[in-house]
């Protein structure tokens, strides 16, 4: 599959998942008057946001003009990297969540590295864009982990009151 076909399947995936979240969030109102949960809720969000929006810059320089998206998925990654590490200072002794947070923020790190030091991608092989959407691809995993833990955990209603 072409690079660019890949970004932009991907970013339109990860935009939906924006929005199917929203409309989640909308139904559970009562998500959002509990700090913590809107915290973990923020979380979720910016997980699948910020992929979608490193996947959007991806294209936009391509192989001919990298330092585009390599800027903007540094910029992205380290805000994706500083939310979730202050998510991760806040949890409240959920492993699961403790580990998928600190993963996130490994991932986030990672993205940043690759988009600031292209050429250690060629150390396994790759270019440097297919690098960032492996690790992309993970970050999103992590994302859905994320959601399925939230919504069969603390987002239940019982749990949620």
């Amino acid at each position: 599959m072409d690079v660019g076909t890949f970004y932009a399947l991907f970013s339109a995936t990860c935009f939906t998942l924006v929005g199917l979240w929203w409309n989640v969030v909308q139904s559970h109102a009562t998500w959002m008057s509990t700090p913590s949960l809107r915290r973990v809720v923020g979380g979720v969000y910016l997980s699948f946001l910020l992929p979608a929006l490193m996947g959007l810059f991806a294209p936009v320089g391509g192989t001919e003009q990298p330092q585009i998206w390599r800027a903007a998925v540094v910029a992205l990654s380290v805000v994706g990297c500083a939310c979730t590490l202050r998510l991760l200072a806040r949890a409240r002794g959920d492993r699961f969540v403790t580990w998928q947070q600190a993963g996130a923020a490994l991932l986030y790190a990672l993205i940043a590295v690759v988009g600031a030091r292209p050429e250690l991608a060629g150390h396994i092989g790759l270019r440097p864009i297919q690098a960032e959407a492996l690790l992309l691809i993970a970050l999103i995993v992590l994302g859905y982990a994320l959601v399925w833990r939230f919504m069969a955990g603390e987002g239940r209603a019982e749990n949620a009151a």
